[in-house]
């Protein structure tokens, strides 16, 4: 007896629905994070569609409820499919979140232990450009050292050959005299 009454109802139900346009939303369509009070309002106006068909007596009424429950039944479960495949969205998005903050603090670590090793190579070209610098600085010290030294020695030579020039200067101008005297002597002495 309960078909015959589900299906007058269902009948009832399609000759209500050609009536009216059929639209049909696709679950692109419906905004994700779509709100409780949205749905009861489409369940209100499902129930409301039902109700309108006309038929007042008792079979209708549960071919009603039984088309209410059979509504709450699937909205209950989209909601759950939709609920359902938020959190793997979200974990999805949570996921690929840690893992790129995974990724930037293995580089960021990455990138300290580089400039790490950079300063520590510059700290030691530093070190081999001054001791290169210090041994060219000393090279350099000790070869104008030694030109000094050098200049000095020539001057002291140059000084040395004059007084040399100006003892063989001395040296001729006695030897001249002596001969003189040697023959002014030998002049008186005849």
């Amino acid at each position: 007896m309960r078909r015959p009454a589900a299906s007058r109802a269902m009948s009832s139900l399609l000759s209500h629905s050609k009536d009216q346009p059929r639209i049909r939303k696709s679950p692109s369509d419906s905004s994700p994070t779509s709100s409780p009070a949205t749905a009861k309002s489409l369940r209100h106006e499902r129930l409301s569609r039902l109700n309108s068909s006309g038929s007042s007596d008792v079979s209708n009424d549960t071919s009603t409820n039984h088309a209410e429950s059979y509504f709450l039944r699937r909205e209950n479960r989209l909601s759950a499919r939709k609920r359902a495949e938020e959190e793997s969205a979200n974990n999805d998005y949570k996921k690929m979140y840690e893992k790129a903050l995974a990724t930037n603090q293995r580089l960021k670590s990455r990138l300290e232990t580089s400039k790490q090793e950079l300063a520590m190579i510059q700290d030691q070209l530093q070190r081999a450009q001054g001791r290169a610098g210090d041994c060219g600085s000393n090279t350099l010290e000790t070869e104008k050292k030694e030109s000094h030294t050098l200049q000095r020695t020539i001057a002291d030579m140059e000084e040395q050959l004059k007084i040399k020039a100006e003892l063989k200067m001395e040296n001729q101008r006695l030897k001249d005299e002596n001969g003189a005297l040697i023959r002014v002597i030998t002049k008186l002495s005849k």
